[in-house]
């Protein structure tokens, strides 16, 4: 194998979005990720599983998408036989990642401070709405309620009077990206001191991190900025227009890019002095933008995104998924594959972003079926003999 992860082992304890999309990445770079579930299986199983515009043969998009790559295997961890078998693997694995609830792990005797006696180079991750201590950290927490808490919501939209969530659940796949950082970082680490630690990620940390320098904005202005819609505070023309057949974006950041909008348009009312440099266009936002909007809904996306193309305008159309997943850059980019069923039934999916220029093997096996993998990961690397998985079978401490 040829991908840069491979050796690695992760037990993942994940569910739903947050923890998944965290681990499911580090499974596309190749480490050996070992998801286990409950008998009855993680409750993702179960979304979108019988609508059959969005599943396989009983396994949904969430699924079919999270868990390529991934092995399964069933485990009741509330019982100690179960318990125990999840503490040989312990033994023989680099992470363990969950996003329970906060308190779950201690629970169910599987956080850092229990795991580290077993193996002191472990190193275990928990993605949290809110983090593992302070004074909100028990809140219940979901996407939207951390997009609530973070301040994104309050400039996401056209009006102080309407706020908006994001149309992708940026707090829990950011919750899932910093968790990659935190668990790579601590695999860095432990090559100096041999030893594992904890990797503690908020989603409501994340949220806090992506406000960035507008945050620091608000901390020398004393002033909550508001909505403005898809333009910009300082830039101008910046923002979508509508053209006679769909609408485009437009984003004017230095000077000669309005040079070049200016050929582009050919629109003598432009053509002032004082237009020429950021604040004049700035001061006359309105005006600007609006004419703008009017030449642009003359014609159509292709007759103006070439244009301002060979300008070197930064320029898109702003595309529907089905738009996005046909660009010939995404396809070149390999950002659409296909992903299988164990049935053999396909779709197709987002790829790997994270693109490495010799280990750089790209392959998705399919999302496994409910502790399919079993009997080849308790046998390999436990060494349990078949009558001792039917045992433990019959007992219902695996499935």
């Amino acid at each position: 194998m040829n991908k840069p992860l491979a050796g690695l082992r992760i037990l993942d304890l994940t569910h739903m979005l947050s923890g998944p999309f965290g681990t499911v990445t580090l499974a596309d770079l190749g480490a050996e990720v070992i998801k286990i579930e409950p008998l009855e299986g993680e409750r993702t199983r179960r979304l979108l599983a019988n609508d059959p515009k969005h599943s396989i043969d009983g396994m949904g998009a969430y699924f079919i998408n999270l868990n390529r790559n991934k092995k399964s295997v069933a485990i009741d961890l509330k019982g100690e036989e179960g318990k125990a078998l999840f503490y040989e693997l312990v033994k023989k694995s680099d992470i363990v990642f969950d996003n329970f609830s906060v308190g779950v792990t201690q629970k169910l005797g599987v956080d850092y401070a229990v795991l580290k006696e077993i193996n002191p180079r472990i190193i275990t991750c928990s993605i949290t709405g809110f983090g593992s201590d302070g004074p909100g950290n028990h809140r219940t927490a979901f996407d939207q309620v951390v997009q609530a808490y973070g301040g994104n919501m309050s400039i996401t939209g056209d009006t102080a009077e309407r706020p908006l969530r994001s149309g992708l659940p940026i707090a829990d796949l950011g919750g899932g990206m910093f968790s990659m950082v935190g668990v790579l970082t601590a695999l860095y680490e432990r090559e100096r001191s041999g030893e594992g630690q904890h990797v503690d990620i908020s989603m409501l940390d994340g949220q806090i991190a992506m406000l960035s320098y507008m945050a620091t904005m608000y901390f020398l202005s004393g002033e909550d900025p508001e909505p403005i819609g898809n333009s910009h505070f300082v830039h101008v023309p910046y923002n979508s227009f509508k053209t006679s057949d769909g609408f485009i974006v437009i984003a004017v950041i230095f000077d000669h890019f309005w040079t070049g909008l200016l050929e582009v348009l050919d629109c003598d009312a432009l053509r002032k002095p004082e237009y020429d440099q950021q604040p004049g266009r700035l001061a006359d936002k309105a005006f600007i933008e609006g004419r703008v909007a009017e030449i642009l809904a003359t014609n159509t996306m292709a007759h103006w995104l070439p244009l301002l193309e060979a300008q070197r305008i930064p320029c898109a159309p702003i595309n529907s998924f089905s738009g996005a997943l046909a660009d010939p850059q995404v396809a070149h980019r390999n950002m659409v594959i296909e992903v299988s069923h164990p049935n053999g039934k396909t779709t197709k999916a987002p790829g790997n972003p994270v693109k490495l220029s010799r280990t750089n093997e790209e392959s998705f096996s399919p999302a496994p079926l409910l502790s399919a993998d079993a009997d080849q990961v308790l046998g390999d690397l436990l060494g349990l003999k078949s009558d001792e998985l039917e045992s433990l079978r019959s007992q219902k401490i695996i499935g």
